[in-house]
């Protein structure tokens, strides 16, 4: 499965170093935008978003959503593109 992670951090100067561990840990990642990775792992949203969940403070935002094969548009690098064709047809 190929995931959308985004998230809006709202405490200035909190160490979110283990957020991008967390997040890092999944097969496969790719971060080129600020607040946006995309991850390949065989766990479930839900799974994810509970993973995030504990890593970050009450009052931050995130959304995780399932890109597998969905219709997508966007202006990213071409490695990037590569990257997402690679991982969705393993």
């Amino acid at each position: 499965m190929i995931y959308l992670i985004t998230y809006d951090l709202k405490k200035p100067g909190r160490d979110y170093n283990s957020l991008y561990e967390t997040i890092k840990s999944a097969t496969s990642w790719w971060h080129y935008l600020e607040s946006t990775w995309i991850v390949q792992t065989n766990q479930t949203v839900k799974e994810w978003s509970d993973k995030i969940r504990n890593v970050t403070d009450t009052n931050d935002s995130f959304l995780v959503v399932d890109i597998t094969k969905q219709p997508r548009q966007g202006w990213l690098d071409k490695k990037a593109w590569e990257w997402i064709r690679e991982k969705e047809n393993l």
